[in-house]
């Protein structure tokens, strides 16, 4: 079904990019990405703590603890919803609350 994936593809795309700019207005820095998710860092913050912060606000990412991306969370690409709630905790966490 062409159509149907043409229009769910292109709503990735436009989520990704809109999550990505937000991501970036709240100090993450993140790596680019044409994929389903993105990589993304907070030069002031642990990403384990993060990661832990979130899941106690019921917001899953992954988080690595390999060297090379220890520092990034793993955020998958879901509805705007979904995206919606992930910043609304990222900018509780990130203003101390």
């Amino acid at each position: 079904d062409e159509a149907w994936f043409t229009k769910t593809r292109d709503a990735v795309v436009d989520t990704r990019e809109g999550l990505v700019l937000t991501l970036e207005d709240l100090g993450f820095e993140v790596l680019p990405s044409q994929a389903n998710f993105v990589f993304a860092r907070h030069p002031g913050r642990d990403a384990a703590e993060l990661a832990a912060q979130l899941r106690e606000r019921k917001v899953l990412v992954r988080h690595f603890r390999q060297p090379r991306i220890a520092q990034y969370l793993r955020i998958s690409i879901g509805t705007r919803d979904q995206c919606t709630a992930l910043v609304g905790a990222l900018r509780d966490i990130l203003s101390g609350g």
